[in-house]
Formats: C-alpha cells, sequence, structure tokens
C-alpha cells in the first residue's frame, strides 16, 4: 500500500509541472486505503475544505459522524525541510487552533497534538525522487503506520454549546 503510495507521488513528480495540488490525490486515496485496512469505517476526507478561523489546511478528516479526527496541512515534495514551515506563521496558528494536525511533504510526515510534536517519519527519500527522478524506496513503514493510527486514535472533544466550549477553555 504505501509503496504503491510513493510510486504515485513519483509518478506525479515526473510530470515537471506539478503543483502542491497535484499531489493531494494521491494522499487522499492512501489515506483511504489505510483506514479501510485498518477496519476504521465511514472515514472521510474534505480537500481543500472551507476557511477557518485559522486559516485553510489542505484535508480536513472526519469520522463519519459529523466529528473532525483532525487535519492535514500538505506542502510539495520539493519543499524538503519542514523545520522552515515549523515557524512560519501559518503553522503556528494552524497548531494553536487544531488539536490534531499533520504536516506532510508528502513523504515526511509529523504529528502535533494540542500544538506539541507527537511523531514524525520520513517514509521515504526526496533526493531519490528529485535527483534520481524514480520513486524511492519504502522507509520505516511500521513507524509510519503507527503514527496513522495515533492521528486517527485522537479524540477532539464536540462542542455543540457554548457552555460545552466554555468548559473545554
Amino acid at each position: 500500500m504505501l509503496k504503491s503510495y510513493i510510486k504515485k507521488i513519483s509518478d506525479v513528480t515526473s510530470l515537471g509541472d506539478a503543483r502542491e495540488e497535484s499531489y493531494y490525490s494521491s494522499l487522499e486515496g492512501f489515506i483511504k486505503d489505510f483506514t479501510a485496512s485498518s477496519g476504521k469505517k465511514n472515514i472521510e476526507i474534505t480537500t481543500l475544505p472551507k476557511k477557518t478561523e485559522a486559516g485553510n489546511p489542505d484535508f480536513r478528516v472526519w469520522d463519519g459522524k459529523q466529528h473532525i479526527v483532525g487535519y492535514i496541512e500538505a506542502k510539495k515534495p520539493t519543499e524538503t525541510n519542514l523545520d522552515n514551515i515549523e515557524e512560519s506563521e501559518q503553522l503556528k496558528r494552524y497548531l494553536h487552533t487544531f488539536p490534531n494536525l499533520i504536516l506532510t511533504n508528502f513523504l515526511e510526515f509529523r504529528l502535533y497534538q494540542h500544538g506539541e510534536l507527537a511523531g514524525s517519519v520520513q517514509v521515504a527519500r526526496p533526493a531519490v525522487l528529485h535527483k534520481l527522478k524514480t520513486a524511492p524506496p519504502v522507509e520505516k513503514e511500521a513507524e509510519f503506520f503507527e503514527l496513522l493510527e495515533h492521528f486517527f486514535s485522537f479524540s477532539t472533544p464536540k462542542l455543540y454549546y457554548a457552555n460545552t466550549l466554555a468548559i473545554e477553555l
């Protein structure tokens, strides 16, 4: 499953004119495959959801019951230094607002929970993808699946009323 995903990322890259959004369907398809294979039913993904008070993350992940699992912010695979992104105002807003967030360049995945880094996994080497122009071999598959399990097991509070929100705050 992960090997197929990386191959799709490589195929998009090889076109030579891909934008960040060109990779979205590959990631969405992989997440759906992962959730189906791990018994998580009814997971829904909104790509480019409507704007929130903190901005517009690239993906919103739902549990199928009007409950948000978390968010994913993606950058192009050519963005090989996610440390720079961590320092951006955009990510700082997201970390402050979204309690369960993945930052990715489609090859490295960083999970943040309650604004803190909870895990990081690089599943393939960007240099192989960009310099050798081939699909890189899969790395750390088990660790990556653990990171995704951690993401999907996170529970955000349901806030339907002002008094519920006040208690949470």
